[in-house]
């Protein structure tokens, strides 16, 4: 997979839903019914991170769940981007980029979400071939107002920022011309998902929905 044909996939992912939920899930348990309750409010796009020892077991679950697209986060290594795409992962997110880490997805035909946080970190990559990233971490690093300098001399770079978005400030940065989605947490909150409050999470997932 050419960097070109990863950007175009990971748009067209990006497209399907204003927020892609990222999550962080401990127990393999949760996985069916939140992937679930996520889709069926309408955010079908999910991004599980690999903070948990459960994450690619929860992956794996996720991934049999009929309009979901599922994602890994947190990708650091190419051994992560193995593992990830063994356990049914159909795109890979990951903090920030090295050669060695898009190399490894390229030949996985693991389409990849690559993050940058300066004007030379989205250059490199542009040069590279990838025009759809990652804005992380976005609220530290200047929030909507840098990501629309950014863009100001780049508009061929689209974005999905990450990183203290919330339903607060995610209309700020949905509103960009260079944004396509944000990323937030906030639509699976931990306590909810403990609970196993379905239906609270659905009622989350339609009201972020709704931003773009």
């Amino acid at each position: 997979m050419t960097p070109q044909q990863a950007s175009q996939a990971a748009r067209k992912i990006c497209r399907l839903a204003p927020i892609v939920p990222v999550l962080v899930v401990e127990d393999a348990a949760h996985a069916r019914p939140l992937a679930e309750a996520l889709v069926a409010g309408g955010l079908p796009a999910l991004e599980v991170t690999l903070r948990t020892p459960a994450a690619l077991e929860v992956i794996a679950e996720m991934a049999q769940v009929p309009g979901g697209a599922v994602g890994v986060g947190t990708l650091l290594t190419p051994g992560d981007v193995t593992a990830a795409k063994d356990a049914g992962a159909t795109f890979g997110v990951s903090p920030g980029a090295t050669d060695r880490l898009l190399s490894a997805c390229e030949e996985a035909d693991l389409p990849l979400l690559p993050g940058a946080a300066t004007a030379s970190e989205v250059m490199a990559l542009y040069e590279r071939g990838y025009d759809m990233l990652k804005f992380f971490p976005a609220e530290a690093s200047g929030g909507a107002p840098a990501l629309k300098a950014i863009g100001a001399p780049m508009p061929q770079v689209s974005f999905c920022p990450t990183g203290g978005v919330s339903l607060r400030n995610a209309p700020d940065y949905l509103s960009l011309p260079n944004v396509i989605c944000a990323g937030g947490s906030w639509v699976a909150p931990a306590e909810a998902v403990s609970r196993g409050d379905w239906g609270q999470i659905t009622s989350l997932a339609r009201e972020a929905s709704m931003l773009g």
